[in-house]
Parts: structure tokens; C-alpha cells; sequence
């Protein structure tokens, strides 16, 4: 597989996390199903059961190019952080090696800290949109370890989620 990230546009970067991240829910025998408009910030459906389902947003990065990612609270508001179902996926691409993939609970920004930011812009008067964000350091990387996708997507098949 190609490890040569930074010669991709933008547009290529997002697809590839976006087919990353279906492979790996696939490979974990679940079903993907994906939006065709993409107009409420999800990507895709996973498909649990008859009663389950979880939604997915995948975010992608090239990590020698940034170490921030967000999404603004028009797109996930408020109200929907509190949803068991709602999940960013993130994929950290690094030259040389197989991308890392996140599996992060939207309800994980109920308590931000140094990884997981909760960021306030229009409060202080600027003209930036609201957002949740994900600031990944050298120093944040313990606390992005426990939403290592492996094991987040093993309890969410466990989980008692219901929709």
C-alpha cells in the first residue's frame, strides 16, 4: 500500500480516510452504509443490528502538515453531544507508515481537556464558528491512545446503543 501522503490534494486525503476507515469496520465483520449528501456531518452508517446503529464522521489528517482537527457545533450541535451513537473517526496519516485510526464518542467533549477541545469563538466576539476539536501532540498522544479504533469499535458491538 502507498505511504506517500503529502503529494495528495485535500480531496484525496478525506477519501482515503473515509475508505480506511470503511475497510476497518468491514474487517470487523459490520455493515457500513454511506450518506449520499452529506449534509449532517456524517460520513457513514454502521450498521449493529435491526435496532442498532452508530453514525460516523471521519476526519483525516497528514500529521506533518497539521495537528488540529475539528468540526464545527453547527454541524454536531449541542443538543446531539450527548448521543451514544455519534462518533468522529480520525485518521492520522504519517509518511512511511500504515495510517492510525481513532474511534472518538461524540459525548467525549462533555469533558474537554488538552486532546479534546471545546472551542468558543463567538463568545469572545470572533467571526470563527464554534467547534469541537482534537489537538494531537506528542504530549496528547496517552489520552488519544484509549480511543484506539480497534478497541472502541469492540465495545461499541458490545454496547446496548438504540436507535
Amino acid at each position: 500500500m502507498r505511504k506517500k501522503y503529502n503529494d495528495l490534494n485535500h480531496l484525496q486525503i478525506g477519501r482515503l480516510g473515509e475508505y480506511w476507515v470503511k475497510l476497518l469496520f468491514t474487517s470487523h465483520n459490520l455493515d457500513v452504509y454511506y450518506s449520499d449528501i452529506d449534509d449532517k456531518a456524517i460520513d457513514f452508517v454502521i450498521r449493529l443490528d435491526n435496532a442498532k446503529h452508530v453514525d460516523v464522521q471521519v476526519k483525516t489528517i497528514r500529521t506533518s502538515k497539521t495537528n488540529y482537527v475539528f468540526i464545527t457545533k453547527e454541524s454536531w450541535k449541542e443538543t446531539e453531544i450527548t448521543r451514544e451513537n455519534l462518533y468522529m473517526a480520525l485518521v492520522l496519516l504519517t509518511e512511511d507508515e500504515h495510517p492510525q485510526t481513532f474511534l472518538i464518542p461524540c459525548s467525549a467533549w462533555l469533558t474537554p481537556n488538552s486532546l479534546l477541545c471545546d472551542r468558543k469563538y463567538q463568545e469572545s466576539g470572533k467571526k470563527s464558528k464554534d467547534e469541537w476539536g482534537v489537538n494531537i501532540s506528542v504530549k496528547n498522544m496517552p489520552l488519544l491512545k484509549q480511543y484506539h479504533a480497534d478497541e472502541q469499535i469492540e465495545k461499541i458491538k458490545q454496547s446496548k446503543v438504540v436507535v
